[in-house]
């Protein structure tokens, strides 16, 4: 699971700056529980949860659930901000034969080298009717990112390396998942464009990393000049497709 290596230096600035802040994670909540209802005993299924922010948000929110946080990355299991945090990827799930309830990928699904081998294998750990919530970015759909505003090499990025939602949702169809969703979520990212050029890390982001040096150092800087002026928080669009 990995279309980059996330090292010490990648997992470093995923942990400085890939955090989302209550309005944003407000806005998932309101997505992700149109399709669970988790009770007492839910068993929730984090794959490739990087540092595990998403795993420590759905205990905030349903403390009687179970989280099964699983992280490929030894890195950034290192910087998990819960325990435990267990190795596995999409190929190979640390759970039994239908046991969990629901599967989150969170901008985890680019990094899955064989999803129909993925699908089998999230078929075997999920429950009958579990629904499976993929939030990213999908080729054809960046109207909403800011980096494809600052940096359009990036779109070319995206839809050279990452899965469209009919290849993702024909891998899926094959174990036997339909889909039950698709929608756009607006997500407040930084608090003003100046705090998030402040804060960017481009280790922290696939899709700088796939693009040249040069073409990141001008994104880079139409990106310090747009903060100088701009007023507002940064706003991004992200999909989330949900297959049961």
């Amino acid at each position: 699971m990995a279309l980059i290596a996330y090292g010490r230096a990648d997992a470093a600035a995923f942990e400085a700056t890939r955090h989302l802040g209550d309005d944003a994670l407000g806005a998932w909540r309101a997505a992700i529980t149109r399709y669970i209802d988790p009770r007492p005993g839910t068993r929730l299924l984090d794959l490739g949860c990087g540092t595990a922010t998403w795993s420590r948000a759905f205990r905030a929110w349903w403390p009687g659930a179970e989280v099964l946080a699983v992280e490929p990355s030894a890195a950034m299991r290192e910087r998990a901000v819960l325990r435990p945090v267990l190795a596995g990827d999409a190929a190979g799930i640390p759970a039994g034969d239908a046991s969990v309830d629901a599967v989150w990928l969170s901008t985890v699904i680019h990094h899955v080298a064989d999803l129909p081998a993925a699908a089998r294998e999230i078929r075997r750990v999920a429950r009958p009717g579990a629904p499976v919530l993929i939030r990213s970015a999908f080729p054809g759909r960046h109207g909403g990112l800011t980096l494809c505003r600052y940096w359009p090499e990036t779109i070319t990025a995206l839809n050279d390396h990452y899965p469209g939602v009919a290849a993702v949702e024909a891998a899926f169809a094959a174990s036997g998942f339909a889909t039950a969703g698709l929608e756009r979520v607006a997500q407040v990212s930084a608090p003003s464009l100046r705090e998030a050029a402040a804060g960017l890390r481009r280790e922290a982001h696939t899709l700088l990393q796939l693009i040249g040096d040069d073409a990141y150092a001008r994104g880079a800087e139409r990106l310090r000049a747009a903060a100088a002026t701009a007023t507002g928080p940064v706003v991004d669009v992200l999909d989330l497709l949900v297959l049961r």
